[in-house]
């Protein structure tokens, strides 16, 4: 019960009384104090406060059953997750090994792969007068940007994780909660930009 915010005092509290968050906080508390061994989560991150969150991060992390989690948290799917299950269309399902990033980074390569297989073929001859792909001046410097840029943020998302596992205070946790969201997507976009550019040089 304290593990999930409520003190000694607030646990003699009548049901009537409480707040819509502590009655949420407390169905959740009845569902994992009965010891499952399955878990299915719809969009867990919606409606906890972030001290909540933390603390069902916490115990997520070392549950030993299975969960099934639906979210569009891609920073608590990254957390969580082992693997995923990718809905195509037309009742086609795969399983990925992975989390969503690692997903989103294997699309990509993906995507880029199959261009090539679309385009016309090109003739011997014509290959051989083709000069190897290089990258322009601006493209080599937008590298260059990018791979300072890069642990830059990684560093910077490495602290906002820390602060959300940590015992901050709930201002700093609610700002760091904030900003990672913004943080991956912009550190998404940049190491996306830099295999495009890596490609190239290949």
């Amino acid at each position: 019960m304290e593990l999930f915010g409520f003190t000694a005092e607030q646990q003699y509290t009548p049901l009537s009384k409480l707040s819509g968050g502590e009655k949420r906080r407390l169905q959740l508390l009845s569902i994992l104090f009965s010891n499952p061994n399955f878990l299915v989560l719809d969009e867990p991150t919606n409606d906890l406060d972030i001290e909540t969150l933390r603390t069902l991060e916490e115990f997520l992390i070392d549950f030993a059953g299975c969960i099934m989690i639906v979210s569009h948290d891609r920073y608590f799917m990254d957390r969580m997750v082992d693997h995923l299950l990718v809905f195509k269309g037309n009742g086609e399902v795969s399983d990925y090994p992975g989390n969503y990033s690692q997903f989103r980074i294997s699309q990509k390569k993906e995507e880029r792969a199959a261009i090539p297989e679309k385009q016309t073929p090109v003739k011997t001859e014509e290959k051989i007068r083709t000069a190897p792909n290089k990258l322009s001046f601006k493209e080599k410097f937008e590298m260059e940007q990018l791979e300072k840029e890069i642990p830059e943020l990684q560093k910077q998302k490495a602290q906002l994780e820390n602060i959300l596992g940590s015992q901050s205070s709930y201002e700093e946790m609610r700002k760091a909660s904030q900003q990672i969201g913004d943080v991956i997507k912009l550190l998404d976009e940049k190491e996306m930009r830099w295999l495009e550019l890596s490609e190239k040089t290949a």
